[in-house]
């Protein structure tokens, strides 16, 4: 019986053998030592006995028997030879015994490479096992900015607290992205219970992932389960059978391949021109309308504890007497887990709700799922830079308004000495103050922005300004109903604890969610266009009057002047905030005289301008609300491709 398996294997090994010879590469098992020769190794560590994943095992660290074993490790060798006889009696063994003995492997970058055992693991990869013990000595090379470098470090963090070598990224990044979605700090050490728990999860995935013709693909099993979980969530991933992650999987393909071409997201910076239409034609063809056509939004809280909620809802009204009630919208409040924001959605389609607005970034994941379980339905979420394309994400450029109200407080000052009041360290706020700085500097060369953060724990970012003796002061962009206040926008605080409100940022919703629906009337559908191939990220600004400023009557005529220029300016397109000379704190020129910044380094900025003083909070300082919308949009993160 054995005989007849090594002949199979066999089989496979000459068939893998001249399929590398077809492609050009080299046909047997990489040699390690052979690797070395052309690499420093920076450190050796022993990790003892381990259980090794098959398919992390991929050559040996001789030369000895190299040409024994195809690149798959099956064997090359003609039946009825020695080794031959040594394989059929190892594969014998492994099936009456088990083998016990365990190889022995040097692993490096994350492969290993066997020492002694090579027919060992040849036979366990032709009976699909799914790991082999090892004792392996692991070869860590020195650190070099070779991306591949860069990840296999990312991997020895990750190993450090998890203890496993099942996963491999091919994104940076992504090793902390799995620990946030997994809920785990990245310096937590993961007990035995959990990591039992994970590699089964994993497992059964990588089997669901094979089982959906994943061959045809070129990410590795690691990226498409951070894919999945990030869609469905741990809790429910490690609960899962195969078959369940398999039926998953086949709904969100179009995510799966998305995340294959690279994660791409297409900006979309200014609003095609919809042609006037009759409102019956507000969804693609092949989409049945129901009668009367209805906008649903879902907000995280209520417009009385939440200014954000309160200029989404100023949009919705605007939106109602855009098409003179023509129009039909319904709106949900505090939804603020998945739970509440999945009931919001259901109940608005329950109501006929055709076209959806999830108002907050940390809706994005349920509105996935609710948008894959019900693909007539378009659903919108308000983010930017994240890469799904079973829904489109939007939001606007609002660090073009931050830097017309940076020339202002520069020009109204008569000090150099400016105060700034973010919130979250997420995409966008950092373009944002450092537009601010900029704005600032144009008008006054000599400007500091002192840079204070709402949303750190234990601390009063307005009474460190005041301490400080700063009374300009760029604060929240809007008030909240609820609390209503005179810190907001531009104001200068007077000696007597008054305000005078200087300038404010406008988000005018309303124009995007007309916009939108416009679009769609008229066929311009740009999502659609792009399914399963990128991401659509509405990206609106001046220009498409989705953001604008207030500026108060009290402030010089010259000065208003001179912003409507520089309005202007931006908004056709003949001068850019990020233009010419830019450097950030350390010293690093980030943009040079005659060029400016793209949208993509405006969106994922991580670095403040050399006239801010102040610095980016880290994860463990912000509030445990801030944390959670830091995991999803917070600045460091990805390598998603963005193509305008």
């Amino acid at each position: 019986m054995s005989s007849i398996d090594y002949a199979a294997a066999l089989k496979q090994g000459r068939r893998s053998y001249r399929a590398a010879l077809t492609r050009g590469s080299y046909p047997y098992l990489p040699v390690l030592d052979d690797i070395l020769s052309y690499t420093e190794v920076a450190q050796t560590v022993n990790l003892g006995l381990m259980d090794i994943p098959l398919s992390r095992i991929v050559g040996t660290k001789t030369a000895g028997r190299t040409n024994a074993f195809a690149d798959n490790f099956m064997p090359l060798l003609p039946e009825e030879s020695e080794f031959s006889f040594k394989w059929s009696a190892l594969f014998s063994h492994q099936i009456e015994e088990g083998i016990q003995d365990p190889i022995v492997a040097y692993e490096f970058m994350n492969r290993f490479y066997v020492l002694e055992g090579n027919k060992r693991v040849s036979v366990m990869k032709y009976l699909e096992t799914y790991s082999i013990q090892g004792t392996v000595t692991r070869l860590v090379p020195k650190r070099s900015d070779d991306k591949e470098n860069r990840l296999y470090y990312e991997f020895l963090d990750f190993f450090e607290v998890s203890h496993h070598c099942d996963i491999w990224f091919t994104r940076e990044g992504s090793y902390k992205k799995l620990l946030q979605v997994m809920c785990k700090k990245e310096n937590e050490i993961w007990d035995e219970e959990e990591r039992i728990r994970f590699r089964s999860a994993y497992n059964r995935f990588a089997e669901a992932f094979r089982s959906s013709h994943s061959e045809k693909l070129s990410i590795t099993v690691s990226d498409a389960f951070l894919s999945y979980v990030k869609i469905y969530g741990y809790d429910q991933t490690k609960q899962e059978t195969t078959q369940e992650m398999f039926q998953s999987l086949q709904k969100i393909w179009m995510e799966i391949l998305l995340t294959d071409k690279g994660s791409q997201v297409k900006l979309v910076e200014n609003p095609q021109e919809a042609k006037p239409n009759l409102l019956n034609r507000l969804l693609p063809a092949g989409i049945t309308m129901p009668e009367d056509f209805k906008v649903a939004f879902v907000h995280p809280k209520t417009t009385e504890t939440s200014s954000w909620t309160y200029t989404h809802e100023l949009g919705r009204m605007y939106l109602e007497q855009a098409f003179h009630g023509r129009i039909q919208t319904l709106a949900y409040d505090q939804a603020n887990n998945d739970e509440q924001v999945e009931a919001a959605i259901e109940a608005a389609i329950s109501q006929g709700c055709n076209l959806i607005f999830t108002t907050a970034t940390q809706m994005i994941n349920q509105s996935v799922r609710s948008a894959i379980k019900h693909p007539k339905v378009k659903i919108y979420n308000c983010s930017v830079k994240m890469s799904y394309t079973s829904i489109c994400t939007y939001y606007a450029r609002m660090y073009e308004s931050k830097f017309l109200i940076g020339a202002i407080a520069a020009a109204v000052s008569r000090t150099n000495q400016l105060g700034y009041v973010a919130d979250y360290p997420i995409y966008g706020t950092i373009a944002n103050i450092n537009a601010f700085a900029l704005g600032a500097r144009m008008i006054n060369p000599y400007v500091k922005v002192h840079l204070e953060w709402s949303r750190i724990k234990n601390q009063n970012a307005r009474k460190k300004l005041q301490q400080a003796g700063i009374v300009f002061i760029s604060d929240t962009d809007m008030i909240t109903p609820q609390n209503a206040s005179r810190e907001y926008g531009l104001y200068e605080k007077h000696e007597d604890g008054s305000f005078a409100n200087l300038a404010t940022p406008l988000w005018h919703w309303g124009k995007f969610y007309e916009r939108i629906v416009r679009s769609l009337a008229s066929g311009v559908n740009e999502a659609s266009a792009e399914k399963g191939k990128k991401a659509v990220n509405y990206w609106w600004g001046l220009s498409a009057e989705v953001i604008d400023i207030i500026c108060s009557p009290d402030i010089p005529h010259g000065i208003h002047q001179l912003i409507v220029f520089l309005k202007h300016s931006i908004r056709n397109g003949s001068f850019h905030p990020f233009d010419g000379e830019i450097y950030s704190q350390d010293g690093v020129l980030r943009s040079r005289e005659g060029e400016n910044l793209d949208a993509d380094e405006i969106i994922t900025m991580d670095w403040l301008a050399d006239n801010v003083v102040g610095q980016i909070p880290e994860f463990e300082e912000l509030t445990e609300e801030a944390q959670t919308l830091v995991q999803l949009q917070g600045i460091k993160i990805d390598e998603n491709k963005t193509e305008n």
